[in-house]
This record gives structure tokens, C-alpha cells and sequence, in this order.
């Protein structure tokens, strides 16, 4: 058992203590390289050359989230260092860990804040150089190559981007082609199963009520064909449905289940069942008045937040979550938080299968907003706002129709 849930009070100051850290870290890096340059006898190269490796160590969370900052800590430092004229070897070794820094910015960030990083770089590495060199050839010399290590670090970040933006094109397409090809099958296997079905029953339902004034018998002939048509009809949808649902790598492997379709009232239950399942504790919220609200909507809430607790049980490396469910205005909204490992922006779907596409076109088909990304402070967020449609007046025959139409839909389902 963690501290956290022994006390959540002090969730907040752990959830602050690592940007802490890492600003402490960076702040700290210039200190500490002085220190490191001047500690030891005059000939303990190889003692200041390992303290200043080990204090490259300090700026490197603080470059993660704050790339500019950490970059001028990191400069500051090296220039610093420069101007006490230690060992070449040092001054490289500081120069080297500047450019693996502008290797990652190239890599993470946009092109302004990469040539923002990059250019001072270049110009404090240019002042470095008049420390630990003599002549006007040996500084021309070191010139040129601090100029190439810091263009090939740019080249090799700028390959390291170029990559990873083209993986996340083919993933994009990918999912996008995988979606457009599912609902291509299914418009098909729907229309096949049930347009000429439903002609015939609107042609039946139509001479039925032309005729039940005059002609009890043909009205009673076309209210057994709707009958028998629509039996049918509902018994090739079982079947499809019942295919669609087995289709896949584990197809066979579970029955079709026959159990209601989830919805909202069925999020406490699976809080229950991660908790006890999983070991990953579900802080269960519900704001706003619990309502009914049409099923397609309450299935994709549910299976929303269903996917988004699977997420965190495989991918956060943390012991509890909060899932938060409201209902607003004309529209409910479900957001499920944690304080795990979280990624970077780049990175989301990148761990592989299609939990977040799933979620993305389940939110656009209601014509809902979907949030979901890292959280500054450390953690992944995951929030699908879907409007709900104002009740609609019927009354006489028409609301007899909307009724008798629900209860098809929640046969068929």
C-alpha cells in the first residue's frame, strides 16, 4: 500500500516534487561543474573529469519539460567552466553534453525553439574556445569543429523528428483506413441484410393502412407479412452482429454475449473490478443529476471510460486513477485522470493498438470533443464531452412509433 492512499491529502505535493526537483537539478548544474572543476589536487584530470560526467546527469529533467531554461543553466555552466581554464578534456566533455542537448531539442520541439536553443549554443561554445586554446590556428581549428559536432547534432535530430513524424503520418493513415474499411464492411453486411427487409415492410405497413377501414382481411395479410418479415429481419441481424462481435485474432474463443448493453450505471461495477482485478484503485466521482440519457450515448461514455482504465492498468505504472462522470447542460462528460508515467505529446498512440482511435471516432459519430494527453504536472488525462439531445415533443400515433422503434432497437441489441 502506497503513502498516497494512506493519505490523499498528500497527493498534490507529490504530484509538485519532480518539476521541484528537476528545476533544483538545473539550478544547481553551473554550482556544481565549479565545484567539480576546482576540487582536488592540480593533476586529479581524471577526478574532475568524472565529477563534471556525473553532473551532466542534473539538467537532464528540467530539458525535458523546459528545454530553453535547461539550455541556458547547461551554457551558463560550461562557460563558467571555460573561464577557469581546466583540461581540454573537460571543456569537450561539456561541450558534448551541450550538443546532445540541442540533438534532443531538434528532435521534441519546434524549429524556433530548437534555433532558439541552438544559437546561443554555438556563440558560448565560440567564447569557450578562447580559454583553452593559443595561436590563431589551434582556435580557427577548434572552430571548425565545434561548428560540425553542432551541425551534426542538428542533422542527426532533425533525422531523429523526421521519423518519428513519418511514423505517426503511417499510424494516422493507418487508423484511418482501418476505421474507413470497418465501416465499409459493416454499411454492407447491414444493407445486404436489411433494405429489401424494411422496403417490403414499408410497402406492407402502407396498403395495411389504406385498407383497415374496408378491408379487414388485407389489413390482417399485411400486418402477418410486417410480422414475419421483420422476425426474419431480426433474426439475420442476431446473426450478423453475432459475427461481427467474434471477428478477430480471438475469434470463437468467448460465446456472444447476451447480457444488456453497458452503460453509465455499469461504471461503478467496473470500478470495482479494476480495484479488485487489477490492484488499481478507482476514485469514483458523480457530479451533476443522474439522468437517463439515450443509449447510444450511455454505451459510448461507458466504453470510454472502460478503455480509458484499461489504459492506465497496462501503460500508466500507477496504483489508483480518478474517473469523474458529469452531467451537464445538454451534454455529459466523463474524464478519467491519473498521476502516472504519462508521455509526451508525440507519443500518444504511439504504445500501440487503437484504444484512443477507438475513442476518437466513438466521440466523433456523436459529434462530441475528446481531450486526451499528458498532464503538465506529471500523469495522462483523458476527457470526452458528448452532447445529449433535448427531449423531443410526440404525442398520438407518433409517440407510439418512437416507442415501438426503441423497443426494436434494444431487441436487436
Amino acid at each position: 500500500m502506497s503513502v498516497n492512499s494512506l493519505f490523499p491529502q498528500l497527493r498534490p505535493l507529490g504530484r509538485l516534487w519532480r518539476p521541484v526537483a528537476a528545476w533544483c537539478g538545473g539550478v544547481a548544474y553551473p554550482f556544481v561543474l565549479l565545484f567539480a572543476v576546482g576540487s582536488g589536487p592540480d593533476n586529479s584530470t581524471s577526478l574532475r573529469f568524472f565529477l563534471c560526467a556525473v553532473a551532466t546527469v542534473l539538467p537532464v529533467a528540467l530539458l525535458r519539460r523546459h528545454p530553453l531554461p535547461a539550455t541556458a543553466l547547461m551554457l551558463a555552466g560550461t562557460f563558467a567552466v571555460s573561464s577557469q581554464r581546466p583540461s581540454w578534456e573537460v571543456v569537450y566533455l561539456l561541450v558534448l553534453a551541450n550538443d546532445l542537448a540541442v540533438l534532443s531539442v531538434v528532435a521534441s520541439r519546434a524549429r524556433g525553439v530548437a534555433i532558439a536553443a541552438a544559437v546561443p549554443t554555438l556563440l558560448v561554445h565560440i567564447a569557450s574556445a578562447t580559454y583553452f586554446t593559443s595561436g590563431s590556428n589551434v582556435y580557427l581549428r577548434t572552430l571548425v569543429v565545434l561548428a560540425l559536432a553542432l551541425v551534426a547534432a542538428w542533422m542527426i535530430g532533425v533525422s531523429v523528428r523526421e521519423r518519428r513524424e513519418h511514423a505517426v503520418e503511417q499510424r494516422t493513415q493507418a487508423a484511418a483506413q482501418a476505421v474507413a474499411a470497418e465501416r465499409l464492411r459493416i454499411a454492407r453486411e447491414l444493407h445486404d441484410m436489411i433494405a429489401h427487409s424494411i422496403g417490403v415492410i414499408a410497402i406492407q405497413a402502407g396498403v395495411g393502412s389504406r385498407v383497415i377501414g374496408t378491408q379487414p382481411d388485407e389489413a390482417r395479410k399485411a400486418l402477418v407479412s410486417i410480422e414475419a418479415t421483420s422476425r426474419e429481419t431480426l433474426a439475420g441481424l442476431r446473426r450478423t452482429l453475432g459475427t461481427l462481435r467474434r471477428t478477430g485474432p480471438d475469434a470463437g474463443a468467448e460465446p456472444v454475449s447476451l447480457d444488456p448493453t453497458p452503460g453509465l450505471a455499469d461504471v461503478e461495477r467496473l470500478a470495482a473490478s479494476t480495484s479488485k482485478g487489477a490492484g488499481v484503485r478507482v476514485d469514483l466521482r458523480w457530479r451533476g443529476e443522474r439522468r437517463a440519457i439515450p443509449a447510444d450515448i450511455d454505451l459510448s461514455a461507458y466504453r470510454i471510460v472502460q478503455e480509458a482504465v484499461t489504459n492506465v492498468v497496462r501503460h500508466a505504472g500507477t496504483r489508483s486513477c480518478r474517473v469523474t462522470v458529469e452531467y451537464g447542460a445538454g451534454e455529459v462528460s466523463v474524464e478519467v485522470v491519473d498521476d502516472g508515467r504519462g508521455c509526451e505529446p508525440a507519443d500518444v498512440d504511439r504504445a500501440g493498438g487503437w484504444g484512443l482511435v477507438g475513442m476518437r471516432e466513438r466521440v466523433g459519430l456523436l459529434d462530441g470533443r475528446l481531450t486526451a494527453g499528458p498532464r503538465p504536472e506529471g500523469g495522462f488525462r483523458v476527457e470526452a464531452r458528448l452532447p445529449v439531445p433535448g427531449p423531443a415533443p410526440a404525442t398520438g400515433a407518433e409517440a407510439t412509433t418512437g416507442a415501438e422503434a426503441g423497443a426494436r432497437t434494444d431487441v436487436v441489441r
